[in-house]
């Protein structure tokens, strides 16, 4: 039995979730369901780094994929391509240890959400409009309030699997860019719905609608209300799954630009 590491792009929408779910459409159902048609008659095993919500896309999920063959990575790779729909595509297959663990060997893994401050024809399956004026610089300073360790149970659903709510956030940062507001979210792993809420709460208060006060309180006492912020899934994107502790984070990219309005600047005859 051979194990691999499979790095994965995909767009969520169309899907409930990374985890393989009765009678539901899932990113690693579909994966499951490839390899068993590329390794017929061996048995697959496929194991993701984490879970994503319905609806929320990955830039690199990571994954590994234990199996008998004799395929090289490069073949692997190609034949899942030519198997798996246009929304999830395998970025590499590479060979990994027979002890390495997509989940457990993770160390931090980082989200990007992407707001829009205008309406949008192109980008609307990855933003989240918004059309109230945001203070960011409000957001940012509440955004510190998350940092550090905290127990989350405000910002997990309840129904949720998890053991412990206690998670190390390692910093919460923004960009500016054109039209979007880019947040990233670093964390040594995350909760159900934990990311759009704790977005939801940012964005409450660049409306100014919360404050520090509130924060500090759902993080000390566990309370009900960050739930009706959460965040749309849309704007969500699992941006990466780090396992080597001296990976240094780069500049916050938009994962899609906004057709600029100078785009349509001219003059009519």
């Amino acid at each position: 039995m051979g194990r691999f590491r499979l790095d994965i792009e995909y767009v969520g929408t169309r899907y409930s979730g990374w985890q393989v779910q009765k009678n539901r459409r899932t990113i690693q159902g579909k994966l499951i369901e490839a390899a068993e048609k590329i390794f017929k008659g061996e048995q697959v095993e496929l194991q993701g780094s984490g879970r994503t919500d319905a609806g929320v896309h990955a830039i690199n999920q990571v994954a590994h994929l234990d199996v008998k063959t004799m395929l090289a990575p490069e073949i692997i790779k190609m034949k899942f391509n030519d198997l798996l729909p246009a929304d999830i595509n395998i970025l590499e297959v590479s060979k990994a240890g027979k002890n390495f663990h997509a989940r457990h060997d993770a160390i931090a893994r980082s989200y990007i959400y992407q707001i829009s401050k205008r309406r949008t024809a192109f980008g609307k399956e990855f933003v989240w409009w918004i059309k109230d004026k945001l203070d960011v610089e409000y957001m940012k300073q509440i955004g510190t309030l998350f940092e550090g360790m905290h127990h989350f149970a405000s910002f997990a659903d309840k129904d949720a699997d998890d053991k412990s709510t206690k998670v190390f956030i390692e910093a919460i940062q923004f960009k500016e860019e054109g039209d979007l507001i880019l947040i990233r979210i670093i964390g040594s792993h995350f909760l159900w719905k934990m990311v759009r809420r704790i977005v939801g709460i940012l964005v409450e208060a660049g409306r100014h609608k919360l404050n520090e006060n509130d924060v500090e309180s759902y993080l000390n006492t566990y309370s009900r209300e960050p739930a009706k912020y959460t965040a749309p899934p849309s704007g969500l994107f699992l941006e990466k799954v780090i396992y080597d502790k001296n990976y240094e984070w780069g500049e916050i990219v938009p994962i899609i630009n906004l057709i600029p309005k100078s785009r349509f600047k001219g003059r009519e005859k």
